[in-house]
């Protein structure tokens, strides 16, 4: 136009530099509604000129014809274009099928009928299939087949709604559907576009689902009294029985309380266990659950092994009713024999008032009290201390003897230590040493032997830690030792061994003299005579006279003794008690060697003489 030359082929100019060519949008929508409207620009974003002519105009153009006597013809204005998917938007066919599954795994059916909806959309041709859900099916169902275009063969060409009908069938994806019915829609869709519809088809029913929806044949009940009218009479009524089942006669059997439960809307039994805290059982109630308890069966045959059959209703000839329990009867359920001995009020009240029992006095079944036989001791057989010994028969898991707390705090570390020698027959044994060791925190003795050197003799512990008792005691009352049975020269027997008490340590003068009160005269005396001696020479060295030499003097005199014939310490030492009347301690010189010459003792000698000397206070008395 703006090179005047018309627009006719040979008479266009091409533009080289336009490299845009799309078409103008004319397609738009508008407050969800679809509408077209004229374009606003040309092939590539060309300007367009605006017409001189209205559309009115333009339509009258559009329409001329051939010129005609009478004028030109007038046609009607061509319809506005309408895409495919605004057109057919939210138009849907939807056909009722049904297609046949094998069921190979199950002896009840061997197919099985599954009815589905087809649905064909027309604004992009595509399809689904639809399987309405059925509660409890145990199948998947649902959507089957997603929507797509569905292939209709191997060429590339797809399934298009004319090749949809009713009465004919449709293979998709190797599945076939037959389809029976469509809807209204569809119909008048088809048949406007010239498409002869078939007559509807009866929907096939799945056989397996119409058996499971006949009802099942009721029983026929013989002549006799309406269960429904019992139930609705004894609903939520029950007898409560009291029973105690006797199982003594298996092992570690025992008397079990038991509620038998009769319930009268059904005639059935249950027996419940009672259970106590403690008992040693599975805390299961449940006995006999709850059901019909035959009571007498019919005769059969006795070849046949009913015994792993069920019990069924013409197999019993009576069953058990509320006739056959009352209190203080004995009832078998199941093999097992009840003996009712209570029950509770109401079914006192339905006894009462049906057949009219008064009598309900409970069945005293409480065991009798066990005689308590007395426990015998069996005799001691010398191992470990009685008392130890004793907690073997009285517990099955025996405990230490108990022991005196408050004396074990008071004289702990507190130990009387003595000498004692062995009183044996066997040369080898004279002159062995002991040390006995009394402990005070729990009156026990133990004994240790020095060891000497080359006697042949390994010395070491003799006797650990125990209590030793006296001789003549019985196991059942056993007298065990005491301080005060420890005196010089008494004799102790242990175990069968007799040992004689020749020294103490010092700490046992000063542990009676200080507990005095708590021990025999005689002991204290004995133990304090035995250091007399001793004290008097420390007095002698007190007086002046030097240790050394006094020392010296006493080991000259006990070597020269000992070369002299041996005599009874013992004896000797009970004379000088006995010629000291009032226990002062000292005798005048006379009686002492009297004394000394009725045991042999040689006082002529220099050496004895100068240690009589020594221990002389006055010129007639003899410490």
């Amino acid at each position: 136009p703006e090179s005047g030359l018309p627009f006719l082929p040979g008479c266009t100019i091409k533009d080289p530099t336009k490299t845009s060519f799309h078409r103008p949008q004319t397609l738009d929508f508008k407050n969800g509604y679809a509408f077209s409207r004229l374009p606003r620009e040309g092939v590539g974003g060309d300007t367009l000129f605006a017409n001189q002519l209205s559309q009115d105009e333009l339509d009258d153009l559009c329409t001329k014809g051939t010129t005609l006597t009478y004028g030109q013809v007038k046609r009607s204005a061509p319809s506005r274009f309408t895409p495919a998917f605004v057109a057919y938007d939210k138009k849907v066919l939807k056909f009722d099928a049904y297609f046949m599954e094998e069921v190979p795994i199950s002896a009840e059916e061997h197919y099985r009928i599954r009815h589905v909806g087809l649905y064909y959309y027309l604004e992009d041709d595509s399809m689904c299939i639809i399987e309405p859900k059925v509660k409890n099916s145990g199948l998947l169902q649902g959507k089957l087949m997603k929507r797509h275009r569905v292939p209709k063969n191997e060429h590339g060409d797809y399934f298009h709604w004319k090749d949809l009908n009713v009465g004919i069938d449709l293979t998709i994806y190797g599945r076939t559907y037959r389809l029976v019915n469509c809807d209204s829609f569809t119909k008048v869709f088809l048949e406007s576009q010239g498409i002869v519809v078939n007559p509807p088809e009866e929907l096939v029913l799945d056989p397996y689902t119409e058996q499971r929806r006949t009802p099942v044949r009721k029983r026929i009940v013989p002549a006799g009294p309406d269960p429904f009218r019992q139930f609705l009479t004894y609903d939520t009524k029950v007898l409560r029985f009291y029973a105690i089942w006797d199982d003594t006669n298996c092992a570690f059997g025992d008397h079990h309380p038991c509620i038998i439960r009769y319930f009268l809307a059904d005639d059935t039994v249950e027996v419940r266990e009672i259970h106590k805290k403690n008992d040693g059982r599975d805390p299961f109630p449940v006995l006999m659950r709850r059901q019909r308890l035959p009571k007498i069966f019919v005769d059969k045959n006795k070849n046949f092994p009913s015994c792993v059959l069920e019990i069924t209703d013409h197999e019993v000839k009576e069953w058990y009713s509320p006739k056959d329990f009352a209190i203080g009867k004995t009832v078998t359920l199941l093999g097992r024999t009840f003996l009712i001995c209570d029950c509770d009020k109401f079914t006192q009240d339905f006894y009462r008032e049906k057949y009219g029992i008064t009598d309900f006095q409970p069945v005293d079944v409480n065991k009798k009290p066990l005689e308590k036989v007395p426990q015998v001791i069996p005799p001691y057989n010398g191992f470990g201390i009685p008392e130890d010994s004793l907690q073997n028969c009285l517990s099955l898991f025996p405990k230490p003897p108990r022991k005196d707390i408050i004396k074990m705090l008071e004289n702990n570390l507190k130990v009387l230590r003595y000498q004692a020698a062995l009183e044996s027959p066997v040369p080898e044994d004279k002159n062995r040493r002991f040390i006995l060791s009394y402990f005070l925190s729990d009156d026990t003795i133990g004994i240790y032997e020095p060891p000497v050197r080359n006697s042949g003799i390994p010395g070491g512990k003799y006797l650990k830690r125990t209590k030793v008792t006296k001789p003549g005691s019985t196991p059942e009352n056993p007298i065990y030792y005491e301080p005060s049975d420890f005196t010089i020269g008494s004799t102790i027997e242990v175990f069968g061994r007799r040992f004689i008490i020749i020294d103490a340590d010092e700490y046992v003068l000063n542990y009676l003299e200080r507990n005095a009160e708590s021990f025999p005269a005689e002991t204290v005396q004995s133990i304090r005579d035995h250091f007399l001696p001793r004290k008097v020479v420390v007095d002698t060295t007190s007086s002046g006279i030097p240790k050394k030499d006094l020392d010296d003097l006493i080991v000259e005199v006990q070597n020269e003794l000992k070369l002299q014939e041996p005599f009874n310490t013992q004896q000797f030492h009970e004379a000088f008690h006995h010629f000291d009347k009032e226990g002062s301690g000292f005798l005048d010189k006379a009686t002492f060697l009297n004394i000394c010459d009725r045991f042999n003792v040689p006082t002529s000698t220099i050496l004895l003489k100068k240690l009589i000397d020594y221990c002389s206070c006055d010129e007639d008395k003899v410490n």
